[in-house]
């Protein structure tokens, strides 16, 4: 009696106030989204907040720094082991998730203790995480030139002289680098790219696979994270689409405010599609957090103004409304990696994304998509967590474009967090990215307005020259980056191709890092590589049955992360046999039929699960799905 009842103080003084609110329909819910202009009266934006001058420090603050350290540790501490003897927070969890969770709740409270270099030094405590092995990447600078853009970003257009530089960074798996290579060689060996396509028209459509290239927009709320501390989520990408990957570090908050970063991915786009001449039906186009808002307004930009779109875009965690109306602000707070914005200016990420303009962009479509509107754009994946606090806005983003005929897939996956395909010692984050996989070689090709190319030789000989240089680097199959230069790639990569075992030069005192033990669904091959999974699209009337099958593979139980020495193996193990059935995949159809009853429209709140199932129901779901 005396543990149940310490078991409810503790949950209920870490739960979230719970939040009385009148009951809306769906449809009242997206009309608040439906004018650009008018602030919604569930907004929790200050629009009298202004910029600051920045952050200060005084001596006698400094006893601050060792009580908020007490602060968090004693929270860890209860955190821990209140895990252990009641287990988590959330059911599928394991400690991972709850220190992450119990590090960053709350944190905003504290702001007025660190200042945007701090931050951003913080945020860069990612960048020493492991990578996932097997992959090239190649760091690119070029110069943003004048492009006579049209519309909202005509005037940051005009003031283009051709000397400002972007930076950015190709990430290729480096199976596909390896194809690549044999392409190149064998078209210098007949002389003719043409010639060479019709001589291997039995590979055309894994010659048409090789011809995609994701745009990656990072996330990092807009002043922080940038192309390389990503790479938890590009290279894998790169990796399981078969695709090349080009990852934008766009200017970033405060030094540049609204719509600074949008230039900067209007330029890329347009560098991939005129300068490298990619065609747009081969580009897809990806983000997570900002990153995807930014994506999204990249789409919305480009359709505005008659620009060609391309085939499709992915969309991790987007953060699509800037007023932060939607209810799971609250009541997904107490569990998710994002602390909500303090009651105050300073580090803000709206007052620094939005500057003194606040008040007039912060609706605008371009900075806030979901008061935008969908007709017209391409096919969309969009994967979001159940316990992050963007999950409702996500939600209604995909209803929205779903109503606007736009093809969109929405996955909800149980108990996740926000961005959750970044940490590799989730086993969600392998299943996101096979359903990307499945997305982007099986279903776009199919849904999409314009077919892929088969990219001509102009474009491959300006994608070699801007991949194949001095400044290509290696991430090995133990997950460390090493900086050789082109000839040595060149010469490890042709050792790799003939040792049995490439990880045997290794030193065996090096521990394996969660890139080694990245989830495929097949063993790793002979080369010490990671085997890319190749199991063929089939179409199955039991979804779940084969789901299942996947989760069972042993693959996934070489799952480990840094801290799972901690873990309660018994309980993660259970939970990996039963958790498919807690995936929610969720096809949106253009072309929505009405409800069984009016009942299905009054959903009091639109972060439960009942509000996506009874808009499922409203719609025409897919029958079948694809495992690749």
């Amino acid at each position: 009696m005396f543990r149940d009842s310490l078991r409810l103080l503790y949950h209920g003084s870490n739960a979230s106030s719970p939040v009385v609110t009148k009951k809306s329909s769906a449809v009242a819910l997206l009309q608040e989204f439906d004018s650009p202009g008018v602030f919604p009266a569930s907004a929790r934006v200050d629009r009298s907040l202004r910029t600051t001058n920045g952050f200060t420090m005084k001596v006698w603050d400094a006893w601050k720094y060792p009580a908020f350290a007490f602060n968090k540790a004693s929270c860890l501490a209860l955190d821990v082991i209140s895990h252990h003897l009641w287990g988590p927070r959330r059911k599928s969890w394991g400690i991972e998730m709850t220190i992450l969770s119990s590090l960053m709740r709350d944190v905003s409270r504290h702001s007025a203790l660190a200042d945007i270099a701090m931050v951003r030094k913080a945020m860069s405590i990612g960048g020493l995480v492991p990578l996932p092995s097997d992959a090239l990447v190649t760091p690119v600078t070029f110069r943003v030139r004048k492009r006579n853009l049209r519309g909202m970003l005509e005037a940051c257009d005009a003031m283009e002289d051709g000397k400002r530089e972007l930076s950015g960074e190709w990430i290729i798996g480096k199976r596909l680098w390896q194809s690549l290579q044999s392409d190149y060689k064998s078209t210098r060996r007949t002389g003719d790219w043409d010639s060479f396509v019709d001589q291997t028209k039995i590979d055309y459509d894994s010659r048409k696979g090789q011809s995609r290239i994701i745009l990656y927009i990072h996330g990092g709320a807009y002043y922080s994270s940038s192309a390389a501390a990503q790479r938890t989520l590009t290279i894998p990408l790169s990796k399981y689409t078969n695709a090349r990957v080009f990852a934008i570090d766009y200017r970033l908050a405060p030094e540049t405010i609204f719509p600074g970063q949008l230039h900067d991915v209007v330029s890329t786009y347009f560098r991939l599609t005129d300068d490298l001449r990619v065609p747009p039906e081969n580009l897809v186009v990806a983000g997570d957090s900002a990153g995807g808002a930014l994506g999204l307004a990249l789409l919305l930009y480009l359709r505005d103004n008659g620009y060609t779109l391309p085939g499709g875009a992915m969309l991790f965690s987007p953060w699509v409304d800037l007023t932060l109306s939607c209810e799971s602000w609250d009541t997904n707070a107490a569990y998710d990696i994002i602390p909500a914005p303090g009651p105050t200016a300073h580090l803000h990420p709206v007052i620094m994304y939005l500057g003194d303009t606040l008040e007039q962009s912060i609706t605008h479509p371009y900075a806030s998509p979901l008061f935008g509107k969908f007709d017209g754009l391409p096919p969309m994946l969009i994967q979001c967590g159940e316990a992050e606090v963007l999950h409702d806005e996500i939600v209604l983003l995909s209803h929205k474009a779903s109503l606007a005929g736009v093809q969109v897939q929405l996955e909800t996956y149980e108990d996740a967090i926000h961005v959750f395909q970044a940490f590799p010692f989730l086993n969600v984050a392998t299943t996101a990215f096979v359903s990307c996989r499945e997305f982007v070689r099986h279903k776009l090709p199919c849904i999409q307005s314009h077919s892929p190319q088969v990219l001509d030789s102009d474009t491959e000989i300006c994608l070699e020259n801007d991949t194949d240089n001095d400044n290509v680097r290696v991430v090995r199959g133990d997950g460390v980056e090493t900086n050789l230069g082109w000839q040595e790639v060149q010469e490890q990569m042709a050792r790799e191709n003939i040792d049995q075992s490439y990880e045997a030069q290794l030193s065996s005192a090096v521990p394996p890092s969660w890139g080694r033990t990245w989830l495929d669904l097949e063993t790793p091959d002979s080369s010490g590589s990671e085997a890319e999974p190749i199991t063929p699209c089939v179409t199955v009337t039991d979804p779940s049955r084969v789901l299942r099958r996947v989760a069972s593979t042993p693959a996934l139980r070489r799952m480990q992360s840094a801290l799972s020495v901690f873990s309660e193996r018994s309980v993660a193990s259970q939970y990996l046999e039963d958790w498919p059935a807690r995936r929610k995949k969720i096809t949106l159809s253009p072309t929505p039929t009405r409800p069984s009853s009016p009942s299905e429209f009054s959903r009091p709140r639109i972060n439960i699960p009942a509000l996506a199932t009874s808009w499922a129901a409203m719609t025409s779901v897919a029958s079948t799905t694809y495992l690749v």
